[in-house]
């Protein structure tokens, strides 16, 4: 099976004065603004870092819903928090951990039950791996 989703942002103007839209083909982000102070600066927009947070903390407790099911658990509630740090160095920013936390409620799991599942998921979620993924660029000048 193969699955593709799409998003799109759209820029205007330079690093600092510009702005951005983020938009999700599901309709969740629809022109959703971003920029450089979103980024850097705390303003009241949105980033690539925080999107990739998101997106990580959902796909890695969907992977471990799954991992539970095989060995017969079904959790009450799963909450994740990711945390995506970008810093910068001599080769300019880069991404160098992705922190999740995960607090977990799952009727009949022990701890090592658990804690394998946990780290089951982790492995295997597909954003898990996709940092390590082969990355394609078509770009042309319109």
């Amino acid at each position: 099976m193969k699955i593709q989703r799409t998003g799109s942002a759209h820029w205007e103007g330079g690093l600092k004065d510009g702005k951005g839209a983020i938009t999700t083909a599901s309709g969740a982000l629809a022109s959703y603004p971003y920029g450089f102070a979103s980024r850097f600066e705390g303003v009241a927009g949105s980033n690539p870092e925080e999107l990739l947070a998101a997106a990580h903390a959902a796909c890695f407790t969907m992977a471990l819903t799954l991992v539970l099911a095989e060995a017969g658990l079904t959790a009450s509630a799963l909450d994740t928090k990711a945390v995506v740090t970008l810093e910068q160095g001599d080769g300019g920013f880069f991404i160098p951990t992705v922190n999740l936390t995960l607090r977990a409620t799952i009727p009949g799991a022990d701890d090592a039950t658990f804690q394998a599942a946990a780290a089951g998921a982790k492995a295997n979620c597909p954003l898990s791996k996709v940092l390590n993924a082969e990355i394609t660029l078509d770009a042309a000048l319109v």
